[in-house]
């Protein structure tokens, strides 16, 4: 019983360490992906502002196919006026314009801009970015399906690392401490 404490003495920071670094691993990697899931709607809707902005129409900004965000991959805009109405968009939830968040559109109204993930039904997560106009609200948005299937891929394998690297710095340090409280004549 003595030998099995000085086991889990010896292993257990090691343990706390590699669960650690497996966590901050994971974490920053998660991170990673996440916020690099907005960069091309940053782009889309700071571009789409400043057309707006330099007199652009609505009608020139908004691509031409509607995108069902249900089941897309494609990345969409809609458009905003400053009392949060709709003036256009290429997002379609079911057939109908989605209801975005007004906490939102009211936050990028205020501060410029905002990144958020939405959730307009069960199983539809979008990365999108709000960008302030002169005259309201741009949305860039685009499916997180892909990127959360990463996500789950790169959270299978640094568990199943981290379970590894503890079993093996077990099987270190079993052996290690029986022959250390071995006694030699």
């Amino acid at each position: 019983m003595r030998t099995l404490f000085k086991i889990i003495k010896k292993w257990l920071p090691i343990a706390v360490a590699t669960a650690s670094l497996s966590m901050l691993v994971y974490l920053t990697a998660q991170q990673s992906l996440r916020q690099g899931a907005n960069d091309p709607q940053i782009q889309m809707a700071e571009d789409t502002a400043q057309t707006l902005n330099a007199g652009g129409s609505i009608g020139s900004v908004l691509p031409a196919d509607k995108v069902e965000i249900a089941n897309s991959l494609a990345p969409f805009m809609m458009i905003f006026d400053n009392s949060g109405n709709v003036l256009g968009s290429s997002a379609t939830l079911h057939g109908a314009v989605p209801a975005y968040p007004s906490g939102v559109l009211d936050y990028a109204r205020k501060n410029g801009e905002d990144q958020v993930t939405w959730q307009p039904e069960a199983g539809v997560r979008m990365a999108t970015v709000a960008v302030r106009y002169n005259n309201g609200i741009v949305i860039a948005g685009r499916s997180l399906r892909e990127v959360e299937i990463r996500e789950t891929n790169m959270e299978n394998i640094s568990v199943a690392a981290m379970f590894a690297i503890l079993a093996v710095t077990l099987i270190i340090v079993i052996p290690d401490e029986l022959l250390s409280t071995k006694k030699f004549v």
